[in-house]
């Protein structure tokens, strides 16, 4: 029998594929904007030691400043974004590091001006700020006052600054390990076929409705994590001290003060969203116990928990057929907003089909300039990547609103704020194929798929989260991180969040050492926070009128022209309560009765 193996690249059809000619024509377009930009950095010079003499040299510099980062953003993502297509790609991968080489020396070359800004006395600047040349960046300056206690001098600055490829280290290492380097071997699925097994393949082995093929493709798959545990526990250690690194010598209490400081976020927030799921395992573990009584198994593995519990439904997609589903489902938003998503979906926003040496996994990708690009490893067959396009798509639809209406200063929205449009849309999508149900089976199909998101979402990134705390709580107290500090310390967690009847597979211990979100510390919060605010504000979309529909795309066209909190409140959701979490959760406790009656 023949095996299906991933296509190259070059042999992937161009309408299958993003066009990126909104951020460069070619690769040619790129080198020519890449020298003026290199040639502009020495401009910054003519600025220090300048930045308090008037508002018109502030304003000049800031003006410039925004420039050189429009146009930085655009070829950063081109050479992002062509790295991504295939990883094994050595020209893109070199057109990335020139970046990011250009990124520093123009960080180093403008690292006065914070300090600078801050220097000075606290009359001048509101006298400086009331000067109508600074207007538009009278937000912008305000929010640098924030920092003044974490702001260094001139020279210390320019010397965190020098650090920047030095500190991405531990996070391209695990890419280049994870996404290039690391080979899983061939499987058989349920069918009897022969395919690669690759990151992208793995979730779709999970939900195979045999249980051995389920089994042999989590065995073989973390084989490969545990004849590299030591080199994926070092770049892990070294992520997680480079963050306790910056935080100290910024002066934060902690990393985790550090990473919520941006968004003005308190710790109460994480916490508080650790507690209230904490509290509500009892509905998980009733879940899981529903679960594997309903699949007739003895115990219950990881490898049993993706595969829906009525296997037997099959719900596929074509790329077409799932654009269909999600517009429909996201009609309540509107014509503007589904008119404008279709051109993307259906012409090139996109990169839809996964090709070997693919950037494993989906992201959104927007800008200023280009279009909100969405890479994808689309599979018919998986009902759960049609989440994931409706999920890209409120990103990418986020990116969209907020460039057409904030000035690029305030257009780039935190995360905190962008996990709330897509799970939005998630909810949404969910909402439409339940009115749509067939029958109680495809209605239990459903709610079982809603249930396993709201766990992979709100239950699952709490774990990591707490995981993301508490290594994070050991490195700054001087305890060391080595690979049997780490696996106990998840092991931990997944005996809390599974439960004392659920069997976790030693090799389920290296899990910690396959998430890349891990390298970027204190993000994957913003999934739960986002799915317990999306929950609340589509409920308020679904159930209200104009009111609350303008009130959430006022919200998507907000960018970041206000806190994440305040953008929230005013779109009818408070999340410095932990109500939106609890209610979450309730309802997951309420769906898994249902859930239980249905089948």
């Amino acid at each position: 029998m023949s095996t299906a193996t991933l296509p190259p690249r070059n042999e992937v059809k161009p309408a299958d594929c993003w066009d990126l000619t909104s951020l460069c024509v070619d690769d040619d377009a790129w080198e020519a904007d890449f020298k003026k930009l290199e040639e502009q950095i020495p401009v910054y010079g003519s600025f220090r030691g300048r930045l308090a003499e008037s508002a018109e040299v502030l304003h000049a510099a800031l003006v410039f400043d925004s420039e050189f980062e429009q146009i930085a953003e655009r070829l950063g993502t081109y050479a992002f974004l062509k790295t991504t297509e295939d990883q094994a790609n050595s020209k893109y991968q070199a057109l990335k590091a020139r970046y990011q080489n250009l990124a520093v020396k123009a960080s180093q070359a403008a690292s006065f001006m914070r300090p600078e800004i801050l220097a000075i006395d606290a009359d001048s600047f509101a006298e400086l700020l009331e000067d109508d040349r600074l207007e538009l960046y009278r937000l912008q300056l305000e929010r640098l006052v924030r920092y003044r206690a974490h702001t260094l001098s001139d020279n210390e600055e320019r010397l965190l600054a020098m650090q920047g490829e030095m500190a991405s280290a531990a996070g391209n290492a695990f890419r280049q390990l994870n996404d290039a380097d690391l080979r899983f071997g061939e499987i058989e699925d349920h069918t009897g076929r022969s395919i690669e097994l690759s990151h992208a393949t793995f979730g779709q082995l999970l939900i195979s409705p045999q249980r051995k093929v389920r089994r042999k493709a989590f065995d073989q798959y973390y084989s490969q994590f545990s004849a590299h545990e030591n080199t994926l526990a070092a770049t892990l250690c070294g992520s997680i001290q480079r963050d306790v690194y910056y935080a100290q010598a910024r002066n934060y209490s902690s990393s985790l003060e550090a990473a919520l400081f941006p968004d003005n976020v308190p710790v109460d927030v994480y916490e508080n969203l650790i507690g209230a799921v904490r509290d509500a395992l009892p509905k998980v573990h009733h879940y899981l116990e529903v679960r594997q009584r309903k699949m007739n198994l003895k115990d219950l593995h990881h490898y049993d928990t993706y595969v829906p519990i009525l296997s037997e439904i099959d719900k596929r997609h074509s790329w077409d057929q799932a654009v269909d589903v999600v517009l429909e489902s996201l009609a309540p938003l509107g014509s503007e907003y589904t008119t404008a998503l279709e051109s993307g979906l259906r012409g090139r926003w996109a990169d839809r089909y996964p090709n070997r040496g693919k950037q494993s996994g989906a992201f959104s990708c927007g800008s200023f300039t280009g279009d909100p690009f969405i890479l994808m490893n689309f599979k018919p067959e998986v009902l759960n990547d049609v989440f994931t396009l409706t999920h890209e798509a409120g990103h990418s639809m986020h990116s969209w609103y907020s460039a057409a209406s904030q000035p690029f200063e305030y257009y780039n929205y935190t995360i905190f704020v962008a996990e709330v449009a897509s799970t939005f849309n998630e909810q949404l999508l969910t909402d439409h194929l339940l009115k749509n149900a067939s029958d109680d089976k495809e209605r239990a199909y459903l709610i079982n798929n809603e249930l396993d998101s709201i766990r992979a979402t709100v239950v699952r990134q709490t774990m990591f989260a707490e995981f993301e705390k508490v290594t994070h709580e050991m490195a700054e107290a001087g305890e060391p991180l080595t690979v049997e500090s780490f696996r106990s310390v998840y092991r931990g967690l997944l005996e809390a969040y599974f439960g004392s009847d659920f069997v976790i597979d030693k090799s389920l211990e290296l899990e910690c050492f396959r998430i890349p979100h891990f390298y970027r510390a204190f993000y994957v919060y913003k999934y739960a926070t986002g799915l317990s605010a999306a929950v609340a504000l589509s409920r308020r979309v679904l159930n209200g009128g104009q009111q609350e529909l303008d009130d959430y795309l006022g919200f998507l066209r907000g960018g970041c022209s206000k806190d994440p909190l305040d953008l929230l409140k005013g779109a009818g959701v408070d999340m410095t309560e932990p109500t939106p979490v609890t209610t979450t959760l309730q309802r997951f406790g309420e769906l898994t009765e249902e859930l239980d009656g249905l089948l």
